[in-house]
């Protein structure tokens, strides 16, 4: 099975209750399906969700979403990097910030790789910042980076810190 981002607006959803509704409810028809909801990620002003799922094929379950009343505006084949899958299932983490990065169009996934090992290290320097986990797009078009953080300057610095580029940076609900 392959790992999906999803990206899509919060049409029609305004608290955590109804977050969970729509979240469980995606959850049982997605596994009814032979796919799997791996984590969901809100921003804290609930305009978007970023979901992560395990899925055979891409068309099956864009189909399932729309059936479902999610009309997603990103669904990118992905890669974790930074945790094990299971660790991801049982929540191990939360995390209250995002970071996405247009990746460069000459980046290739192994520099992508040697880059994050070779910078990593640099996270010390920023000792109130947890590094979680990143999710790369397999057509090295972006990745998400999910962090705990105190703050959004916080995250700024430690991007700074493993000289990495920032395109935007969510804050993430964590009432869900």
């Amino acid at each position: 099975m392959s790992l999906f981002l999803v990206e899509t607006p919060l049409e029609g959803i305004a608290t955590e209750e109804d977050l969970k509704t729509k979240t469980d409810n995606l959850q049982e028809v997605v596994q009814n399906r032979g796919g799997n909801l791996i984590e969901v990620q809100v921003a804290k002003d609930f305009s978007r969700a970023f979901f992560i799922f395990e899925n055979e094929d891409e068309e099956s379950l864009v189909e399932t979403l729309k059936q479902n009343g999610v009309q997603p505006d990103l669904v990118k084949d992905v890669r974790l990097v930074g945790k094990d899958l299971e660790e991801v299932k049982n929540q191990a983490s939360k995390v209250n910030y995002l970071v996405q990065w247009n990746l460069p169009e000459d980046l290739s996934m192994d520099d992508y790789l040697a880059r994050k090992k070779k910078n990593s290290v640099h996270y010390a320097e920023v000792p109130e910042v947890s590094f979680e986990r990143t999710y790369v797009c397999e057509d090295m078009s972006k990745c998400l980076c999910f962090y705990d953080a105190p703050d959004e300057d916080a995250v700024q610095r430690a991007r700074d810190a493993v000289k990495t580029p920032v395109d935007s940076i969510t804050e993430i609900s964590n009432d869900k």
